[in-house]
């Protein structure tokens, strides 16, 4: 059982940037794909970006590219999710996810996850 804390939301204006960080609790990230979805009021779960198994390939959502950026530390404790530019559509509850295995990026692009963490709440004011 891999259990993820997300940490790092918060309430800020359009324009700033926050930085989501995911710990896996008590383990690593080795072999995992890591990645972040985020959920807004009345909106379906979407896919925001994910990291591979090996840290060396990124994938994002196109509403994200050239905002945000996700990597992860040389330990592969955490990943992390740096947003800049935000603007208020990208307010939302975000959740970190993680997929066992060299395939698992696959999974996440499609949604799919075999452990969530419990969100956290970014909030962007106009």
């Amino acid at each position: 059982q891999v259990q993820l804390v997300e940490s790092g939301g918060g309430l800020v204006q359009a324009g700033d940037s926050l930085r989501l960080s995911c710990a896996a609790s008590g383990r690593t990230f080795s072999s995992y794909a890591v990645g972040w979805f985020r959920q807004a009021p009345g909106k379906e779960r979407e896919f925001v970006a994910a990291i591979s198994w090996s840290g060396g390939t990124t994938y994002y959502a196109d509403s994200v590219k050239g905002r945000f950026t996700i990597s992860e530390d040389n330990a592969k404790t955490t990943v992390y999710l740096q947003m800049n530019s935000l603007k208020p559509e990208d307010t939302a509850v975000y959740y970190c996810a993680a997929v066992f295995g060299r395939n698992g990026v696959s999974y996440l692009r499609g949604g799919e996850a075999d452990y969530w963490g419990q969100g956290t709440q970014v909030t962007v004011s106009s």
